[in-house]
């Protein structure tokens, strides 16, 4: 495989490290400047972005970054420029937006690839993540959650990002892909260095990383695919083995495909989750409604991707000469979909900065995108959180904050790593 899973050498990682060094000074500077676009790829900002979304959105539908890109900054515009045809995840001419990218050529399956082959793979898993083909999983999600917290409150405190929200997620991905006796805290670890991938390579440590997750990812799925030949099950790489007999789909594509999956398949949902969590937290009121009524776990759900979204931003590029917004857009501009922004956009959401389980707007929401490119994994994350959300409720009714959180330090992915609690009063499962 040509891209980052194949070692640059000595020389290609000097060279590397001097494009970031730069390109780090000059995000840096302009972030001093005050810059929207180079402040959300910075501490303190990404921790807390939703102010400066406010004063973005307060310049208008679309800003000008002095980094080269465009912001969308409402709901109606990020949607619109999600939904587009004119826009695409690669340039015009199929090639890298980002030069760094293409230094290393960054592939991560479906979120790399334009359409035709977006379309021809994405058509291949999709079956398998229809909320109907889900429905039967929902009571092993609900046992794996509740066994979670069995083990975690027999000790007491925990943490609820590792001990809960991390391990459901990925248990439940592993079993729709047929994986077995996987180690659960070395695939979260794999998820939390590919997603720090989407927002850019970090440093040549962070690309060697990244080469070794993929290695040991890709000998994963490698290795299964003759295995799933010979005996093939009721599972999702069952299935794409038989794709690729087919000849639907190469063996190279079939390994990056499911290397996607599988990070994709629990990375947003514990973010969801901790996420969610940690609002219910900071609001006793909802927390309490919560807990006199489980029911409203699709709420929180729904809210929670609304008001602090897992993922809170997407790059298209413009593959012609356009106009978004209002402003003209030249081809191949990237524009960065603000889709947190968008879940606090005042003209879709009234008093947007208050978290109510009672909204009727919570599910008007971009957070797992729109258009070609909406998250496939969507009804999974969706029913996992409910389940946690609902879990929690039920069983740890006196859920308080223990300790200090610690956030993720990315811009792209918004979340908790770590998220210390104590249980109160614990109740056993019904």
């Amino acid at each position: 495989m040509s891209d980052v899973r194949t070692a640059p050498g000595l020389r290609g990682e000097l060279a590397l490290a001097g494009r970031l060094v730069a390109q780090s000074a000059v995000v840096g500077a302009f972030a001093r400047l005050g810059d929207p676009g180079a402040r959300l790829m910075r501490s303190p900002w990404r921790a807390d972005p939703y102010p400066l979304y406010e004063q973005l959105r307060a310049q208008g539908p679309v800003v000008r970054s002095r980094l080269g890109t465009l912001l969308a900054t409402t709901h109606q515009v990020c949607d619109e420029m999600l939904r587009d045809r004119r826009f695409g995840v690669r340039t015009s001419d199929g090639s890298y937006g980002d030069p760094t990218a293409a230094a290393v050529d960054l592939q991560l399956s479906l979120l790399e690839l334009d359409p035709p082959d977006h379309t021809r793979l994405r058509r291949l898993a999709a079956p398998a993540f229809r909320p109907r083909r889900l429905a039967v999983h929902r009571e092993r999600i609900e046992g794996i959650a509740h066994e979670l917290l069995d083990a975690a409150l027999a000790r007491g405190g925990f943490d609820l990002i590792r001990d809960f929200a991390s391990p459901l997620p990925i248990r439940v991905i592993c079993s729709l892909l047929g994986l077995r006796g996987l180690d659960a805290d070395r695939l979260a670890a794999h998820g939390t260095v590919l997603a720090r991938a989407l927002d850019g390579v970090r440093s040549p440590v962070h690309l060697r990383q990244m080469r070794a997750s993929f290695a040991e990812l890709d000998s994963l799925f490698t290795g299964l695919i003759p295995r799933r030949r010979e005996d093939p099950g009721d599972d999702l790489l069952s299935d794409l083995v038989t794709a690729l007999d087919d000849e639907q789909l190469t063996a190279v594509e079939l390994v990056r495909l499911a290397d996607l999956l599988l990070v994709a398949g629990f990375e947003t949902t514990v973010n969801l989750i901790g996420n969610g969590a940690l609002a219910l937290l900071h609001h006793p009121d909802q927390w309490a409604a919560l807990v006199d009524d489980p029911g409203l776990a699709p709420a929180v759900v729904e809210e929670t991707l609304r008001w602090d979204p897992p993922v809170q931003m997407t790059m298209r590029i413009a593959h012609q000469d356009l106009e978004l917004g209002g402003r003209p857009v030249r081809a191949d501009t990237p524009v960065l979909a603000l889709l947190g922004s968008a879940g606090r956009d005042p003209a879709v959401h009234d008093r947007p900065e208050r978290f109510d389980l009672a909204r009727d707007t919570r599910g008007e929401h971009l957070a797992f995108s729109s258009g070609i490119h909406y998250c496939l994994g969507a009804p999974l994350a969706r029913m996992e959180a409910e389940c946690a959300f609902r879990a929690l409720a039920e069983r740890v009714p006196e859920l308080r904050r223990a300790g200090a959180l610690r956030r993720r330090p990315t811009s792209i992915i918004h979340g908790l790593a770590a998220l210390p609690v104590r249980a109160g009063r614990a109740a056993q499962p019904a």
